[in-house]
């Protein structure tokens, strides 16, 4: 479980106030220091301190808001596959880069078994696709294949991460 894995990390220790805060701050990062410090319950003042420690240790990435793309303009999401030609390490951390520095990618992994990597393109339209096409696959000699899958309906979207530790009774019933 991932707070397993933190609570691995050098000089990183999480308790129950801990995985509450973060629990809470997941679900609306725009909240209160004195409404988040009741949900956790602790004084103001802990809250705030275990927040910034929180943050300051990176545990915390950064705080953002989540837009409604179906709200806004029209949309095209893309989940794609690609796989390289050689995958030497260099040559993987190249196209990495190339990819995360690209303003149509929001996410980009990259995976095993399969193809190198599966990045998750939002871009206006289908043309609008084909540019980031150009840009990140097209010009790369090392791209063998590029599979995309365009999104015809969104059902679930959550980038919560969660947060309980072994053994725990409610853990269970969530899975």
């Amino acid at each position: 479980m991932l707070v397993d894995m933190i609570d691995k990390l050098p000089g990183i220790e999480l308790d129950a106030i801990d995985i509450r805060l973060l629990e809470r701050l997941q679900q609306d990062a725009a909240e209160s220091n004195l409404a988040l410090a009741g949900h956790a319950r602790v004084s103001p003042a802990t809250c705030l301190r275990r927040v910034k420690r929180l943050v300051d240790s990176g545990v915390i990435e950064r705080r953002v808001a989540l837009l409604a793309a179906g709200r806004l303009a029209s949309r095209l999401t893309a989940i794609v596959e690609v796989s390289l030609d050689h995958q030497g390490d260099e040559l993987q951390r190249q196209f990495e880069v190339r990819a995360a520095a690209d303003a149509a990618v929001q996410q980009c992994y990259r995976v095993a078994p399969g193809p190198d990597f599966v990045l998750v393109v939002q871009v206006a339209d289908m043309p609008g696709y084909q540019r980031s096409e150009e840009r990140l696959f097209t010009a790369d000699a090392n791209v063998r294949n590029v599979k995309a899958f365009f999104c015809l309906n969104r059902a679930k979207f959550d980038p919560a991460i969660r947060l309980e530790r072994p053994g725990d009774p409610a853990a269970a019933r969530r899975t």
